[in-house]
């Protein structure tokens, strides 16, 4: 589409995390503009009294309101309150959604009342997606996991348990404070939670069944809380015959074409992809076991990053569009 006129995006529940995180990206969008940013609570204050970062980027005041004037609408909401939104407040089919929640994501919940969601991870459902009219936007574990293991299922060669261990920032919790929040319980400590039961799993299990139908080993994933704001670090291995040479090349060609996936065998860390759109994807091979670490920022290219890649491709933009963020690096 032409680029001429800008698409018009409305943001629900712009005082989050991912909401904060799609106001960043969307202000500096060349494409986009803002035409309204949603919160009930912070409803006349300015953008940068709650996102201070961003005093002198905008102007723009939290909305009471709705308008439906706009071409895309992205629910940064908690789980259960997108589908809750949805129902309170009937949006015309004409508004592309793309939802952050996990509420729709699974197929047999994505269909609510006359809208079909598409599950929005573009290095699996490309094609779907651009001519979406709705976006599930997958879970940050989710999207990490997702894209370590896709090319094995892709060939039908997951034939094995997998065996999984990763750590998120802070971030990955939301911003309303928990116990397991609060500095002085996550500075310099390290905790597992949801093992072996994270609902990421069911998602990870839709999207693996969905390339490789036979699939029907268990996904071994023990998740830690890390001490550290954002980013995942997973690791996964699985049994395979697969040389480290041939793996290699069956990941690099299947995300061949990919905008921010990229693959190497050499050792990578968090620090080059937090802050971006990226997932970086290394792929060893100990004895008869291939040993994948995936890494990516679960507030971009886990949440509000892919989302906008998706919103990208669903209206034939520059895949790459208001993502070309850079790294911390150190």
């Amino acid at each position: 589409m032409s680029t001429n006129k800008k698409i018009t995006a409305g943001i629900i529940g712009g005082a989050g995390y991912t909401g904060g995180e799609m106001l960043r990206i969307l202000i500096n969008h060349p494409d986009v503009e803002i035409a309204f940013v949603h919160s009930t609570s912070n409803a006349n204050k300015h953008v940068y009294e709650v996102h201070t970062d961003l005093f002198g980027d905008t102007d723009l005041k939290f909305a009471a309101e709705l308008a439906y004037n706009i071409d895309v609408l992205f629910l940064c909401l908690g789980h259960g309150d997108a589908k809750k939104f949805l129902e309170a407040n009937p949006i015309p089919d004409n508004i592309k959604i793309i939802d952050l929640s996990q509420d729709f994501r699974l197929s047999q919940n994505s269909k609510f009342k006359s809208k079909d969601f598409v599950y929005g991870l573009p290095e699996l459902n490309r094609e779907a997606i651009k001519q979406a009219a709705n976006i599930a936007n997958p879970g940050c574990f989710a999207t990490c996991l997702q894209l370590g293991l896709l090319p094995l299922a892709a060939k039908g060669l997951l034939n094995n348990e997998v065996h999984i261990t990763a750590t998120t920032g802070s971030t990955g919790a939301g911003q309303s404070l928990s116990p397991t929040t609060h500095f002085t319980w996550r500075n310099d400590n390290l905790s597992v939670y949801k093992a072996f039961e994270h609902q990421h799993l069911n998602e990870i299990g839709q999207s693996l069944k969905q390339l490789q139908s036979s699939f029907d080993k268990p996904i071994n994933f023990i998740p830690y809380r890390g001490d550290f704001t954002r980013g995942i670090i997973a690791s996964i291995y699985t049994e395979s015959d697969l040389s480290e040479a041939q793996a290699l090349n069956l990941y690099k060609q299947y995300y061949t074409g990919q905008a921010f996936t990229h693959v190497t065998n050499h050792d990578i860390d968090l620090k080059q992809i937090v802050n971006t759109n990226k997932c970086f994807i290394q792929v060893k091979k100990h004895g008869n076991k291939i040993f994948i670490v995936s890494i990516l920022d679960n507030l971009l290219k886990g949440a509000s990053g892919q989302a906008v890649q998706n919103m990208n491709l669903m209206f034939g933009l520059d895949e790459k569009a208001g993502l070309r963020l850079k790294a911390t690096g150190f």
